[in-house]
């Protein structure tokens, strides 16, 4: 159910004690109570989060209240350098197997792929529950889920700041609007029998976004005001000083180095930073530049956010490949991904001469406007080496304020902490050490130790609500699965960690595989075993080795007990064994031995 706020006076809640149990269920009109309206219960509030606290992505917190769930964001994680062949992760949710039933809605913050690119993979999965999300998010989600033929058709409902939902018997929901790098995002209110919870989702402070409202920081103070008894917040940038930076600064800055510019413009960016590409768009039509999109998310993300009225341009400012070339350099601005140096993504076709329509030039100027993702420094640092070889001249961030992170630094984060002032405070969305870090802010503005909640993903925590109203929290030393689900190709979660360790081999030391013809009666091989080297060695060059290698597969075969016949598995295993040390003590490598036994 979704309904909105008539009242003119919305900024002015009522304010109760934390221990009124009298209030009707009616005075959830006015947005920020504290709801303590529930009928006094036994069950105890569970807050699980199934991805997000380990990593960054895969994002994904169960909020669980006598036999009903809600469910806040369904994420990706990207895949980390030791994960040769994998797409993404996803989160694990075994745990919800059997509560299919108790799911009574799923809340999307915002689009970003780290919280809704599980959706497609797990919702049919969880039921195919009723989301709720911006109506920028829901663009994007419906645009994802064409992809995945298997995804049911989903049930989305747009919600914006004036909403409310109520969500089965126990949930009662709010959303708040934020500020992110994308429009549409929204930290989640939600009433519990126990008390107000607060989860953040990704947010900064941006006191003049671009084409979006800024957080009604009084609003929030409010809310605070009224009582929280738990914040779950953002810490992707809690280990980063000082304040973050205005998106519409980074406008100005861009502006100041186009006056500058002759060439033609490449900019390598995010392409869900769509308040990044408002601003090139103005910058544009200002420096009567035109703009050429390049990759299938960059113009995917354009076109939603375009149609429904979030980025604002006249379409005839945008250019198609083939018409680049009846342009002058002056009048060109080409928006791009691969600001990472991902293999695939348009800047590294770009350098590596494999794009269809646009090669580097002397005269080019490359703009990374995004800031580095922890792992990519070195494909990004020789992807600029590729280009100033090239003659394109390339500014970064570090050079100028040509990015504005999308997440809250240090001072932002204390500021919300002392607006909401939440009883309870738990950081999520970051690596062990940036919540830690996160832990170490809430102490400085005042929230005691001891109800600061560091957890592990699928560590449970609980609320109990005492008979006098008295509500206390528990970090349990109980977790649920939430090991990784990867997904490679088609498959979902059939690549395990053996098949990974099996990659990993492969990549490092290569692979040998030994082909034995052996008699049946005697068991003794019949000519030379084959040997196939893959990233191994280049056998035409080790034929010594390779010769070797032959010859002790002949003594192993060999040496079997010859009263018996030659067993397959055991000579495989005495193969595998005895090569894989040989070839050690010959190379110092550990190739992957496979052998295949073949009788005659």
């Amino acid at each position: 159910m979704i309904t909105k706020y008539k009242s003119r006076n919305r900024r002015q809640p009522m304010v109760v004690s934390k221990t009124d149990a009298g209030l009707s269920h009616k005075c959830f009109d006015a947005p920020g109570v504290k709801i303590s309206g529930f009928a006094p219960s036994e069950n105890k509030l569970k807050v699980i989060v199934l991805g997000g606290l380990e990593e960054v992505g895969r994002n994904m917190t169960v909020f669980e209240y006598d036999k009903e769930i809600i469910i806040v964001d369904m994420g990706l994680q990207f895949p980390e350098e030791d994960m040769p062949g994998i797409d993404y992760i996803i989160p694990n949710v075994d745990y919800l197997d059997d509560k299919k039933d108790w799911i009574k809605g799923v809340i999307i913050t915002h689009g970003h792929y780290d919280h809704i690119g599980g959706i497609p993979h797990l919702m049919g999965r969880l039921g195919n529950p009723n989301m709720f999300m911006g109506k920028l998010t829901a663009g994007i989600v419906r645009k994802r889920v064409e992809e995945f033929g298997k995804c049911p058709k989903l049930n989305i409902q747009e919600i914006n700041e004036d909403s409310k939902l109520q969500l089965g018997k126990f949930f009662r929901v709010e959303a708040l609007r934020v500020n992110h790098s994308i429009p549409d995002c929204f930290a989640i209110i939600i009433h519990t029998p126990v008390g107000t919870i607060i989860h953040s989702g990704d947010f900064k402070i941006d006191y003049s976004p671009v084409n979006d409202k800024p957080a009604d920081l009084n609003w929030v103070a409010q809310i605070g005001g009224a009582g929280v008894l738990l914040l779950l917040s953002d810490s992707t940038d809690a280990t980063h000083v000082g304040y973050q930076i205005s998106e519409s600064s980074i406008g100005d800055e861009m502006g100041k180095i186009f006056e500058k510019l002759e060439g033609r413009i490449i900019i390598g960016t995010f392409a869900s930073q769509l308040s990044r590409v408002q601003k090139l768009f103005d910058l544009a039509e200002k420096f009567g530049r035109r703009i050429n999109l390049q990759g299938r998310s960059m113009n995917d993300n354009v076109d939603i956010a375009h149609q429904i009225g979030y980025l604002k341009f006249n379409p005839r400012i945008i250019v198609e490949d083939h018409e680049l070339s009846r342009l002058p350099d002056n009048k060109i601005i080409i928006i791009g991904t691969g600001a990472q140096g991902e293999s695939s993504a348009f800047l590294t076709r770009v350098v590596n001469n494999e794009h269809r329509s646009i090669n580097l030039k002397t005269g080019d100027t490359v703009i990374f406007s995004s800031s580095v993702i922890p792992g990519n420094e070195r494909s990004i640092q020789t992807l600029m080496d590729s280009m100033v070889r090239q003659g394109a001249k390339v500014i970064n961030y570090e050079m100028m304020d040509v990015h504005a992170g999308g997440h809250a630094k240090q001072e932002d984060l204390k500021l919300m902490m002392r607006l909401i002032k939440p009883e309870y405070f738990m950081p999520i969305e970051g690596n062990h050490y940036m919540l830690r870090a996160h832990a170490e802010l809430a102490e400085q503005v005042g929230i005691a130790k001891n109800k600061i909640l560091v957890a592990d993903n699928g560590q449970i925590i609980e609320f109990y609500k005492a008979a006098n109203g008295e509500v206390s929290g528990n970090l349990t030393k109980d977790k649920v699965l939430t090991d990784y689900v990867m997904v490679d190709g088609l498959g979902v979660g059939d690549v395990s960690n053996i098949v990974l360790r099996d990659r990993r081999v492969m990549a490092e030391d290569g692979m040998i595989v030994i082909i034995a013809t052996i008699d049946a009666k005697t068991g003794n091989t019949i000519g030379n075993p084959d040997i196939i080297s893959r990233g191994f060695v280049y056998m035409k060059e080790n034929k010594e080795l390779i010769q070797k290698t032959r010859m002790k597969v002949k003594r192993i075969v060999k040496d079997h007990n010859p009263r018996t016949p030659a067993d397959n598995d055991y000579v495989k295993n005495k193969i595998r064994n005895d090569v894989g040390q040989f070839l050690f003590s010959q190379t110092k490598r550990r190739p992957m031995v496979l052998p295949v036994v073949i009788k005659v």
